[in-house]
């Protein structure tokens, strides 16, 4: 099983550069990044795990950038969002963020998706909260019209896109992505609509919904394998990966702390005998 890691990294918690040169040395399969352009201080959106809401949610750094910097200092290392929220982001310069950055990675980067939780963050960026998650299906579609080999043209309801030059494209000629969500048929329509898999916080109630999920991948005509599913923001432990293991998973991401330097590395270390 495959063990990479997620870290809200802060203005005050251990560096990208750092942690990555750690990770790879230990042999750490990936570093997964979230994102939070900011946090408006009315908020009347309740934090969905319990307030208080903690502090690095207002520190996080754009994950575009902390992640060049890890790719930069790394050669196995993979690198991925935690996820990035599509419907706060204009798709046409997310498409050249994602495409830039697996080819300078050499084909390391992972999407993904997510669709938030946070209301009036979202409606900063001028998201119709009800339609989110019609708009980042719609966005989407539009930046994989732009990773296409040739020039093609994209218009939907939310996005739309010219037939276009747009360089450089994907390592691999597509980016792998994974939705982030709650089980259940949209979430699902998500996944099989346009991704290689799902991204679960957490394992709690997977043996119910895996077979859903791969019921719904199944008659949406993706095939027999797949899709894969990579549970995040785990707190390991040997059962806990032995339950993940039974279920056919291969990747799990752990979490880190928002943490110094110090502390960071006491939890690889930990985390060092699941390797």
């Amino acid at each position: 099983m495959r063990i990479a890691v997620t870290i809200f990294l802060t203005d005050q918690t251990i560096g990208p550069v750092r942690l990555a040169r750690e990770l790879e040395q230990r042999g750490f399969a990936g570093v997964y990044l979230p994102e939070h352009t900011h946090i408006p201080v009315s908020r009347a959106t309740p934090y969905p795990a319990g307030e208080p809401l903690p502090e690095e949610y207002g520190r996080t750094l754009d994950p575009f950038v902390a992640l060049s910097a890890v790719a930069a200092v790394t050669e196995r290392l993979e690198v991925g969002t935690a996820i990035t929220l599509v419907a706060q982001r204009d798709p046409v310069v997310l498409a050249k963020e994602i495409a830039t950055l697996d080819h300078l990675s050499g084909g390391r980067f992972t999407l993904g998706v997510g669709f938030g939780w946070n209301v009036e963050e979202a409606a900063d960026h001028g998201v119709d909260w009800r339609r989110r998650r019609e708009l980042v299906r719609d966005r989407m579609a539009a930046m994989r019209a732009l990773w296409a080999a040739e020039p093609v043209a994209y218009a939907g309801e939310f996005a739309s896109v010219r037939a276009s030059q747009a360089y450089p494209k994907p390592a691999g000629g597509r980016v792998r992505t994974l939705v982030g969500g709650a089980a259940g048929p949209k979430l699902f329509s998500h996944v099989t609509d346009y991704a290689d898999g799902w991204m679960p916080i957490g394992g709690g109630g997977l043996g119910e919904s895996l077979p859903k999920l791969r019921a719904a991948w199944r008659e949406a005509g993706r095939g027999e394998e797949g899709p894969e599913v990579v549970p995040t923001a785990v707190r390991p432990d040997a059962g806990k990966l032995a339950y993940y293991r039974d279920l056919g998973i291969e990747e799990i991401v752990v979490q880190l702390p928002p943490a110094g330097t110090d502390e960071v590395l006491r939890a690889l270390d930990d985390y060092a005998q699941y390797l």
